[in-house]
């Protein structure tokens, strides 16, 4: 899944005319769709899932005694070699389990709080694990071949000369490869080690409930209360996220200190150096490139965050910004509730300027219920792209609750769709992008909303506001995520030595906040636990660093398009439709851009740094009258 920032990294969503029971919505935002997971399977409870399951398992076991051993044989053979059907076979099953696999996640991701959905998600789990053990020789295998007979097989077989990239892919993971084994013990470990901790933090969170005035209020309403014109909301809501969140403070210390030391035995018997390397080789991208991108916002912090989080203590009339006015609007922010229709007016408006191909799919979102937007009890918080499998399509989750960033939102998960229909023509094995890549198509998304915006805003308060709330945005995206990059890297180093009580892991959460948000923002009592509510530091450790990684990338992107007279469009369709074919190498080379160089990622943030120098000159011109907004 591809998991927005706002799922746990403070970008959440506001409330508009939601009830605070999280029902259904309709009134001043319309009719909100529900999606339809028909399209993989009628039911839980229907034949044709429970036909498929039953060929998975068949299916892997004969896989196994047809393939396994003969791997090397085949190789050698070249030409007349079958390991190009042998890929084919394993191809499909992967399409198999991955349709199961999503559907059993989305419907648990509906209503995490069900107990049959929740019984039916495990099940699920259990039963493709087991079947894949049957399969987990296949790459073990293949990875043992030498590299002049693979060569040779790639070479002469056109079969399975047609999975080079994902070949070539795999082999990357043969340094850290444990024997058959081991890698089986690992594998099949996993539905009660690391998944089944994965659930209990997720079942833990949807069940969570923060008293605000009175009222009982699950995660994603009261994080929305974060972003109220009312001060007294704003504050009220953080408390009540500080002492739900101390109240449960045990188990989420337990599972991160549990997480820590699982990933700290996983990359010990694989030989990573460094905790972030496993991460780092999933994402395809080299240490030096995400410690340069880390490095060049650490220094920036001063300039972007530092210095916008001082210029909006003074537009709200503060010394200094308390924790819960980060997300505050301005003053002048319209609080219009922004109906369904008209974001999707706005985002296919956009996406329809660049490319009307681009619209055209994500239309196909709207027109059939690939969207779920609705907020309900127990749905998971956030919003996600999902993208299934190549042979049905991406769903779509988010939590609409009618503000401007809720459109953003939406126009971000809308890119991921498109980007993972587009990349769905590669097949099961090839279409999957590196997260550092994925990031791409969501966030030149939402910069198109964005740039659409500003261009039809000529009022000079709400141009003001527009850009206030994009270089927010910017900031936690780019600036925060490096911040829980950093956390992330402190705990896990720190988890070597042994367990870290809440109170420490509360110590290192101030320490890289403070630093990266700046002596503008106060962080008051409670703020010490905000760390345990992200859910990308159990899911996915170090995964944080992509949304920067992807903010700067389009950064300078969409900087070449804006100076591009023609044929940009089809090199950026190109580069959505490569999936996990090419290295961010090869995909950015065509617009004159290179990861690797440092100055890559300046010109990424001097973006930013642009935006907050039009924000201060806005500041600074007189309005009429003589006033200064």
């Amino acid at each position: 899944m591809a998991y927005r920032p706002g799922s746990g990294a403070e970008l959440s969503h506001a409330p508009a005319t939601q009830g605070t029971d999280g029902t259904r919505i309709s009134g001043a935002l319309g009719d909100l769709p529900e999606w339809n997971l028909a399209d993989l399977y009628p039911a839980i409870d229907c034949p044709e899932l429970t036909a498929d399951l039953k060929r998975a398992e068949e299916d892997a076991i004969a896989f196994e005694k047809a393939w396994k051993g003969r791997l090397e044989a085949e190789a050698a053979k070249g030409a007349s070699g079958r390991l190009g059907q042998a890929v084919r076979e394993f191809e499909a099953l992967d399409e198999l389990f991955g349709r199961i696999g999503s559907y059993a996640g989305l419907t648990y991701a509906d209503d995490t709080s069900d107990p049959e959905r929740a019984k039916f998600y495990g099940d699920v789990q259990e039963k493709l694990t087991d079947a894949s053990t049957h399969l987990l020789f296949f790459s073990l295998e293949l990875n043992k071949i030498d590299d002049a007979l693979i060569e040779k097989a790639l070479a002469e077989d056109s079969g399975f000369g047609h999975y080079r990239p994902w070949v070539l892919d795999l082999r990357k993971e043969k340094p850290h490869q444990l024997d058959d084994k081991s890698e089986l013990l690992f594998h099949e470990s996993f539905v009660v080690g690391r998944g089944a901790w994965n659930r209990l933090f997720d079942e833990t969170m949807t069940s969570l409930r923060f008293d605000v005035d009175g009222e009982e209020l699950s995660l994603e309403p009261t994080l929305s209360m974060l972003q109220d014109a009312d001060g007294e909301k704003r504050r009220k809501a953080a408390e009540a996220l500080a002492e739900t969140l101390r109240g449960n403070m045990r188990i989420f210390t337990l599972i991160t200190n549990t997480l820590a030391k699982e990933k700290e035995i996983s990359d010990r018997w694989r030989s990573f150096a460094d905790v972030a390397d496993s991460r780092h080789l999933a994402n395809r991208v080299e240490r030096e490139v995400v410690d340069a991108l880390a490095q060049s916002v650490h220094e920036a912090y001063p300039r972007l965050s530092h210095r916008y989080y001082a210029m909006k203590a003074k537009w709200l009339g503060m010394d200094k910004l308390n924790h819960w006015d980060r997300n505050a609007p301005l003053p002048d922010t319209p609080q219009t509730v922004i109906a369904w229709e008209d974001a999707r007016q706005m985002v296919l408006s956009a996406y329809r300027s660049f490319a009307p191909e681009m619209a055209e799919i994500a239309s196909r979102f709207f027109d059939r219920r690939w969207i779920d937007a609705p907020v309900r009890p127990g749905k998971s918080p956030g919003a996600f792209a999902h993208p299934t499998v190549p042979s049905a399509h991406p769903y779509v989750l988010l939590n609409y609750m009618g503000k401007p960033r809720d459109v953003m939102t939406l126009a971000h998960e809308l890119g991921h769709g498109v980007h993972q229909v587009l990349a769905g023509g590669q097949g099961p094995l090839m279409a999957s992008t590196p997260l550092t890549l994925a990031e791409t198509a969501s966030v030149f998304g939402e910069m198109l909303t964005f740039r659409s915006l500003l261009d039809r805003t000529a009022d000079r308060r709400e141009r003001k506001a527009i850009l206030a709330q994009k270089v927010e945005d910017m900031i936690n995206t780019v600036v925060r995520q490096i911040a829980f990059y950093e956390f992330e890297r402190k705990l896990h180093l720190e988890r070597r030595k042994g367990e870290l009580t809440s109170d420490r892991l509360g110590e290192l959460w101030l320490e890289v906040q403070k630093e990266s948000l700046g002596p503008a923002v106060n962080l008051r009592e409670g703020y010490e636990t905000f760390w345990a509510y992200i859910p990308h530091f159990i899911h996915s450790p170090f995964y944080v660093y992509a949304y920067a990684f992807g903010d700067c990338l389009v950064n300078s992107l969409f900087a070449v398009y804006q100076q591009a007279e023609e044929g940009f469009q089809e090199k950026y369709f190109e580069m959505l439709k490569a999936g996990g074919t090419k290295h961010h190498s090869e995909l950015l080379a065509p617009f004159g851009l290179d990861a690797s160089d440092p100055s890559f990622w300046t010109k990424g943030l001097s973006v930013i740094e642009d935006l907050i120098d039009e924000l201060q000159e806005l500041d600074e011109v007189p309005a009429p009258g003589g006033a200064v907004p």
